[in-house]
């Protein structure tokens, strides 16, 4: 989340990351917009403004009189969304600069699982996938 950016974007932001992490499950009822004013200290046209840019994305859906409701689908929208940004944000670059320094592919792959991390090896090579 991004502390510079409004506020109805950090909460929108906040939402998604609930939704990735399980916290509002597909087809459950998330906060209202009163609830998120209220918890937030917000002004509740400003926790309208990030529930409605999810629904217009397709997170959300409204059920007239009743509240709003994650969309089947969701997560997996999120999680292809986040992969989409990964890959422009940080593989299009590296491929790029190994390209030009002439490394080829199965270099990278070598350096890529060699690279420190704390997320094991079998977890990368299965992201591969």
């Amino acid at each position: 989340m991004t502390e510079s950016a409004p506020i109805f974007i950090q909460l929108s932001q906040s939402i998604e990351e609930g939704v990735l992490d399980g916290l509002y499950p597909e087809e459950s009822q998330v906060p209202s917009t009163n609830e998120f004013a209220s918890f937030m200290r917000i002004n509740p046209a400003t926790a309208g403004k990030a529930l409605n840019r999810l629904v217009d994305q397709g997170i959300l859906y409204k059920k007239r009189g009743i509240g709003m409701f994650v969309a089947t689908g969701a997560r997996q929208q999120l999680l292809q969304e986040r992969r989409d940004a990964f890959a422009a944000a940080y593989i299009q670059p590296l491929v790029a600069e190994a390209q030009r320094l002439g490394i080829n592919v199965d270099s990278l792959h070598e350096m890529i699982n060699a690279a420190p991390t704390s997320t094991s090896k079998t977890t990368l090579e299965g992201a591969q996938s």
